[in-house]
């Protein structure tokens, strides 16, 4: 039982450490157009990234699949990238109804492709270990506690910006998104895009 509490503090810390700062980049775009009344949307939109990097990241700490780690860190760059454009484009609105169906493929396909960069740092720290499945449902546990406390800070955080200095939640959606968009291009440009062909 303590390798599994273990496991859950390993998957809080990773997701949590500020030198991982993609996936919490990734995690703020796409979740920002989101306030506490739409709390549902919220959900759905967290449980689809989450079920997407579930799947990858057992599929990739079981060696089903394997991966090229710098096609991964561009690939989950340009998520961010993506995402925060998209909400740039819509002007902070939070999406309609077709809008949301968009954004939930977008959670969980770049889900399993965050669930690969996860996965390197899982493999790394399990070498040879036999029992994988404990640690595989710790991890999993410590990323959704560490997802839930970004996603809770950040709809505490807007809340108080909308109700304490009357900050309108569609500029500081696009905000956000533009900081979050000129942090990661030029990661983008850094990155070598010869590999994938």
């Amino acid at each position: 039982m303590e390798t599994f509490f273990t496991y859950i503090q390993l998957g809080t810390d990773h997701i949590l450490d500020i030198k991982g700062y993609d996936h919490i980049l990734f995690l703020i775009a796409l979740t920002v157009l989101y306030s506490t009344k739409e709390w549902k949307s919220l959900l759905i939109l967290v449980t689809a990234f989450t079920v997407g990097h579930s799947i990858t990241l057992a599929f990739t700490v079981l060696d089903i699949i394997n991966f090229n780690s710098n096609k991964i860190e561009a690939l989950i760059i340009l998520s961010i990238s993506i995402t925060a454009t998209l909400n740039i484009i819509r002007k902070g609105k939070t999406p309609n109804t077709s809008g949301m169906k968009l954004y939930y493929s977008i959670a969980l396909i770049f889900g399993f492709i965050h669930g690969m960069g996860f996965a390197s740092y899982l493999k790394a720290i399990l070498g040879r270990s036999g029992d994988l499945f404990t640690p595989l449902l710790g991890f999993n546990i410590g990323l959704e506690i560490g997802q839930i406390l970004i996603v809770s800070i950040l709809l505490l955080f807007t809340f108080f910006l909308e109700i304490f200095w009357g900050v309108k939640k569609q500029n500081f959606i696009v905000i956000i998104s533009s900081i979050i968009l000129g942090t990661t291009l030029p990661l983008l440009f850094e990155h070598d895009w010869s590999i994938f062909f």
